[in-house]
């Protein structure tokens, strides 16, 4: 769409560069917003709202260790027997003296558990029937009885499955719990009043927000009655997070022993303050970067386009009476349109040279095929082979006639039909097979030989008569101070993109200066081309360069030609041509 506009309105090249760097300058930003906000903002806020829930968590932690203070303290007193003895006694009429004298052991007992540290107001012990019985600190108001309480809490002696009952009664605060022995037989009540200051001592100072603590029953046990803009929500999800209708992030914990729920609430700007900081931070610095960016590319796509339509303007004022007029780059605003220019004429240069040699490589490509027909229908070769095939008649052995001509029928039909058409390496090692056939009848058991290839050899181009050479060779020469059996083997591998003809023999394989020579004739030019310096080289009645030159006008840089001596006391040589399967090898 954005080039069909541009199209219509016919922009130009300049506004074209311009607005798709822009585009693409919008975009990396764009990517970069949502990265910024995946990344950082999003996991930032999780972490905050993960914090609070953890202070809330924290509160509510300190008042459960509180509660659990009085739970111990409860149990130190019922751990004395005395607190039995005397409740017993205490539900009996007793003398006056006799109940002061248990009230004042009551207070020691309460004394030795409460211990130098107090953190309660008072502790009270009732009876049976929940009237006060003594007080720790004496009451300065008449006790309320646990009539209320009594039948709110208890049912069948458990209070409330954990052992304990609060009790909120109107300003009071009360931790309750039966007076009873191991067998379950209740002898009264203990009520410790708790200190709301000591809880909101607890609360104060423990993190940025108002805190809230509310009992099961939804009373507040602490927090500041100034809620006008603060709406508590009663859970039962044991915490979390959630957002009042005043856009208060309300933190929370309800504790599983007492059922009270600590209310952390933060308002909505200490939440998302340092959120909004990084986002209105990075708003501006990537405002500030894209002005930067729009003002450097307009000058940079200026600057860069300039030359070309200069270059343009010369290309209009071009005709065939000045086709010498050059670009003016005097003041070189871009070099780049001069190393262009210098690049073009060398490569116009490279591709004249390569023109030439391709002539060249063509003429010789003439010359190695006639050679390699020529070398291939040799006299001695026919006139041998007809020899083999006369003594055979005479000896009355007609079928051996009949097959030694049918290969030599083969053969020839395969050496004079279309010199110049390129052959599989199938067909190449069929040829291999009548000419080895047709050889093994001079030499009989002498002679044992072997080819291995796959079906990969029918979809591998090679030039015809290439691969008859190389097995000559071994034939004319390998041989000569070579005691028999001889042997040789022609293998076709394939490896990692590369097909691999190997040409063995058990020969006396080259003589080092010999081999050194063959190598040095088979030297590459800078242009990757073979080189046969020394066209003397003969492997056969064949050159080796004219052979190997063959292949390599064919694969050009595809191809690799390696000859060396067995090692480790083997006898022979080995010839390897490998070619890649591939036009894009390196």
């Amino acid at each position: 769409m954005i080039k069909r506009m541009m199209d219509r309105f016919h922009i130009s090249l300049q506004t074209r560069v311009f607005l798709t760097l822009v585009i693409l300058l919008l975009f990396v930003l764009g990517c970069f917003m949502i990265y910024v906000n995946q990344m950082v903002i999003s996991p930032l806020k999780e972490r905050t709202l993960e914090e609070k829930v953890e202070t809330a968590a924290g509160i509510s932690g300190q008042i459960d260790v509180y509660i659990d203070s009085q739970n111990q303290l409860s149990q130190r007193i019922l751990a004395s027997k005395d607190v039995f003895a005397i409740l017993e006694k205490r539900n009996q009429s007793v003398p006056l003296v006799e109940r002061l004298q248990q009230n004042r052991r009551l207070l020691d007992i309460m004394f030795q558990a409460i211990g130098p540290r107090m953190n309660i107001k008072d502790m009270t012990i009732y009876d049976l029937e929940g009237n006060p019985l003594v007080a720790y600190i004496g009451l300065q108001t008449n006790p309320q009885t646990l009539e209320l309480p009594l039948a709110d809490g208890r049912a069948d002696t458990a209070w409330s499955g954990v052992g304990f009952l609060l009790r909120h009664q109107d300003s009071d605060l009360s931790f309750i719990r039966a007076i009873s022995n191991q067998n379950g037989r209740v002898y009264g009540y203990l009520s410790i009043q708790l200190d709301e200051a000591y809880i909101e001592r607890i609360t104060e100072g423990a993190a940025l927000g108002a805190v809230y603590v509310l009992d099961g029953s939804g009373n507040r046990i602490s927090g500041s009655s100034d809620d006008e803009h603060i709406q508590l929500t009663a859970v039962t999800d044991g915490q979390g997070v959630y957002v009042d209708p005043y856009k208060n992030y309300i933190s929370y914990h309800q504790s599983p022993s007492t059922g009270w729920t600590a209310y952390l609430v933060t308002p909505k700007q200490d939440v998302t303050g340092p959120i909004n900081s990084i986002i209105k931070v990075s708003v501006l610095l990537i405002t500030l970067l894209m002005l930067v960016s729009f003002v450097y590319i307009y000058l940079s796509t200026r600057n860069l386009l300039l030359p070309i339509r200069r270059l343009r303007s010369q290309i209009w004022r071009l005709s065939y009476s000045n086709m010498n007029i050059k670009q003016d780059y005097s003041r070189r605003q871009n070099n780049e349109l001069i190393l262009l220019n210098e690049a073009f004429q060398d490569l116009m240069n490279r591709l004249q040279e390569s023109i030439e040699r391709e002539k060249a490589a063509l003429h010789e490509e003439v010359k190695a095929r006639n050679s390699a027909l020529q070398a291939q229908i040799a006299p001695h070769f026919i006139h041998n082979v007809l020899y083999l095939i006369s003594i055979a008649a005479q000896e009355g052995k007609s079928h051996l006639v009949s097959d030694m001509c049918k290969h030599l029928s083969d053969s020839l039909r395969y050496i004079v039909s279309s010199p110049y058409a390129h052959v599989t390496l199938a067909e190449e090692l069929e040829h291999t097979r009548h000419y080895l056939s047709l050889v093994q009848q001079k030499y009989e058991e002498d002679l044992v030989w072997e080819i291995h290839a796959d079906a990969l050899s029918h979809s591998i181009q090679l030039p015809r008569l290439t691969i008859q050479p190389f097995v000559e060779n071994c034939i004319e020469h390998a041989f000569l101070e070579k005691s028999p059996p001889w042997q040789i083997k022609i293998t076709v591998k394939q490896f990692n993109g590369l097909w691999v003809l190997e040409i063995k023999d058990n020969g006396s394989g080259f003589h080092p200066d010999k081999l050194e020579e063959i190598k040095d004739s088979l030297g590459i030019t800078d242009s990757g081309v073979l080189e046969g310096r020394d066209d003397h080289v003969s492997i056969g009645n064949m050159g080796i360069v004219n052979s190997v030159h063959r292949l390599k006008l064919m694969y050009q840089n595809r191809l690799f030609f390696n000859i060396f001596n067995h090692a480790d006391g083997e006898e022979g040589a080995t010839v390897q041509i490998i070619g890649s399967l591939t036009r894009e090898f390196y």
